[in-house]
């Protein structure tokens, strides 16, 4: 008996080490939508796929990876920020069926821990959540709007509030340009 458990683990092993070695651009070959994530609901945020030249005032701001993840259940962001000091950060993201909402997890080098939820509203991914304000005190609330564009590019316009919804800044309002296109 143990040594069939250990037979398992290893044919397991052995056909999932490989996968797990490869770049993301060719996991993402394997990343077909599985049976269970077929939905049309799975493929609402694939727009946001691919790798991205990110700019916001006329100033560079960064480059994305967004890959297929788990046969396309999911999308993997990873951000790197421009010049000195620019930051890194990765989210997940996974339309959530029973509840029939998207969800955001993102962490960054900087140990900002930020988790939204939503879904399309007028041809944008919009997400929602809130964190501690400023030193703990208070509520911040986070709303984040991905919107494709008819030549393929994204905005991704990001806005705080600290007034329970009141009013709202802008914190960051990019423009995602595929790499390899002309701004």
């Amino acid at each position: 008996m143990r040594c069939m458990t250990c037979l398992a683990v290893l044919a397991t092993l052995a056909t999932a080490l490989p996968l797990a070695a490869q770049e993301p651009s060719q996991q993402a070959e394997h990343s077909a939508p599985t049976h269970r994530c077929a939905a049309p609901e799975y493929r609402q945020f694939d727009f946001w796929l691919g790798a991205w030249s990110v700019g916001a005032d006329g100033q560079p701001a960064g480059t994305n990876r967004v890959v297929a993840i788990q046969g396309g259940c999911g999308l993997q962001e990873n951000w790197t920020g421009s010049g000195e000091g620019g930051i890194t950060g990765t989210s997940l993201n996974v339309y959530d069926r029973q509840r029939g909402v998207w969800h955001q997890t993102w962490v960054d080098a900087g140990g900002t821990l930020l988790q939204l939820e939503g879904g399309l509203l007028d041809g944008a991914m919009v997400l929602e959540g809130s964190r501690p304000g400023p030193g703990g005190k208070g509520v911040t609330l986070h709303r984040i709007a991905w919107t494709p564009n008819e030549d393929g590019s994204v905005r991704q316009r990001w806005e705080a509030s600290q007034d329970e919804g009141a009013n709202w800044s802008v914190i960051f309002d990019g423009l995602y340009v595929r790499e390899g296109d002309s701004p």
